[in-house]
Parts: C-alpha cells; structure tokens; sequence
C-alpha cells in the first residue's frame, strides 16, 4: 500500500522527530510513521495522525506528547486522528526499521513472509541478538498485540518481533 501524499512543513520535522511512541520509544512518531500531515496555519500547528491499529491506547499520549513539543517550540495545536487510509507497517520509515533491530524487536516482514513466519512454516525472522534465523515462535502476542514473541534456538534468546500489518 502507497502512503498518501504527506504535507509536513519542514520547520516542524525537528519538533515531531523528538516526539516518541509510547511503547517503543527509541522510535519516534515520524519514524513509525504515524504523522499524516502537520502544517502552520495562522500560528496554530495542524497535525493529522493515525494510530498504528484501530483502538491503539498510545494515541492520546501521542497527541499529548505533540501538543507538548510544539507548545515548547512556541506553537498552538490542535490534533486530529485520521483513520482512512489504515496505517501499514510500510510506513515505517528505514531509520525506524534500523532502530527497532538495534533495540531488540525484529522488524515486520512483508505480508507473505509473515504468514509463514507466524504460521511457523518458515524460520525467516532473524534474532536481533545472533542475527541467526533458527528462531521458533513462541507467541503470537508479545510485549504488545502488534508483535508476537520468538526464540532464538541458536543463542536461546526471547525477542519480540513487530507484526507485518497491511
């Protein structure tokens, strides 16, 4: 799936990228993708976000968080939850993918490779310890209902991995 067209002004991606997700915090909210458009309007900072599932408690920090930052960098705000087109693990910017690993969470694999891997068919979801990927499915609900849990069998490891969501 295609993102739609972002609208960010350039003077509040610093601000936003300081902002975190709630619930993996070396990522923040541009890296996971959440910020749909955030633009200055007569001195008041219009942000649209979607939460990364239908019902995601994060959400209300996230938008408190926003609010915060560019309260501090001196704007208004004002912040609105867009649901349509449903966030995708796409979405999910290089960087973000780059953090999760270095942080313990396997990053999603595409849809296909998923299944098989949730499924257990296929030992394709490498260990963010060994890189190794002789990893079992322990759980289809890790930390949080958005990753699951694997073990590596090469250095025994548990790790979450981040579900493939489309």
């Amino acid at each position: 799936m295609v993102k739609t067209e972002q609208h960010i002004d350039q003077v509040l991606i610093p601000i936003l990228e300081q902002v975190s997700d709630p619930e993996i915090p070396v990522l923040s909210i541009m890296d996971m993708g959440v910020v749909r458009s955030a633009i200055i309007e007569n001195n008041v900072v219009k942000v649209q976000i979607t939460p990364t599932y239908s019902g995601c408690p994060a959400m209300d920090v996230i938008g408190d968080d926003i609010k915060t930052a560019l309260n501090k960098a001196g704007y208004n705000s004002k912040i609105e939850l867009i649901l349509s087109p449903a966030w995708t693990t796409d979405w999910i910017t290089p960087r973000g993918r780059k953090a999760l690993e270095d942080y313990g969470i396997a990053a999603p694999l595409n849809a296909e490779a998923d299944k098989e891997a949730l499924l257990g068919h296929k030992k394709i979801v490498k260990c963010t310890n060994c890189g190794s990927t002789n990893t079992r499915l322990v759980s289809q609900f890790g930390s949080t209902a958005c990753k699951a849990q694997f073990q590596c069998e090469d250095c025994q490891e548990p790790f979450d991995y981040f579900k493939c969501l489309k």
